[in-house]
């Protein structure tokens, strides 16, 4: 089998060829890490500044005198435990919601087979294609009509039905084989039963990346909270630090950013592999 490319195999395979190769791509590595991660860098740098050196042009990259004072002031100016503690309670809860209609709608469609059950999944795939900020309004009405401002359920109920999560679940539900499901109706199971003590047990991979994906996703959502949370006492960690953001130094700020990204890049960091082989969880039949 032949293959086009730009550099031939005889090229690639010489000295000079696997020196360019290496060579470009370290350098696509490095380049595309140093995006993402000066970022973090510059937050982390520019809380350990004075407000002086961060105004200054052209700006350092480096703090001249370096402290942590600036994280320590933010957690008591922002009052980020109480923040911490908020946004923890709403994700734990849009995390329990999501996953008793997530994984009981993947399950139905998957093993259930309900009528029409391709075009509702169509259906629920369809809506990912639709902008947040198109359906915020219509939503914000429905949250307000319901009476749920500054009540928990106004963030639990928009994060219970997720497209995506379903789309995940539901492939890797397919990937379960049928001798297994037939096994156990067999022995009498019934649905429920089934999906308590067949489905879900074999499934933990995939459940622990959307249980991942949806602690993360409650914890940085910044728009619906900032509208359905506006008690001073209820606010998530992202709507605190912004609503505050004004009344405090740059460094300051750049603490609280800091702080308040800490969990999700620990979260991150532990559960990687999960992540990357949840998301290919069920490509495979078998």
């Amino acid at each position: 089998m032949q293959f086009r490319t730009i550099v031939s195999p005889h090229q690639l395979n010489s000295r000079w060829g696997r020196r360019i190769y290496w060579l470009v791509l370290a350098a696509v590595i490095v380049l595309f890490t140093l995006a993402f991660v000066f970022p973090l860098y510059w937050m982390v740098t520019g809380a350990m500044k004075t407000p002086e050196e961060i105004a200054e042009m052209p700006p350092s990259l480096f703090p001249a005198d370096p402290t942590a004072d600036a994280f320590v002031e933010a957690w008591d100016l922002f009052d980020i435990g109480t923040l911490l503690a908020n946004t923890v309670y709403y994700a734990l809860g849009a995390w329990l919601f999501s996953m008793a209609v997530d994984v009981t709608a993947a399950y139905a469609l998957s093993k259930l087979r309900p009528v029409f059950g391709n075009v509702i999944l169509g259906a629920m795939l369809a809506t990912l294609m639709i902008p947040p900020m198109v359906i915020l309004i219509p939503l914000y009405v429905t949250i307000v009509d319901l009476g749920l401002l500054n009540n928990p359920w106004g963030l639990w109920l928009p994060a219970a039905a997720n497209g995506f999560n379903i789309f995940l679940l539901k492939r890797f539900f397919d990937s379960i084989s049928r001798e297994l499901i037939e096994a156990a109706q067999i022995d009498g199971a019934g649905p429920v039963r089934v999906l308590w003590s067949v489905v879900l047990p074999v499934s933990r991979p995939i459940l622990g990346v959307v249980s991942i994906l949806t602690i993360v996703t409650a914890f940085k959502d910044f728009v619906l909270p900032l509208l359905v949370m506006t008690d001073s006492e209820k606010m998530t960690i992202s709507v605190g630090l912004s609503q505050t953001a004004g009344a405090v130094t740059q460094n300051h700020v750049m603490g609280g950013l800091v702080i308040a990204g800490i969990p999700m890049i620990i979260v991150f960091f532990i559960f990687q592999r999960h992540i990357m082989a949840g998301l290919t969880a069920g490509s495979i039949k078998g």
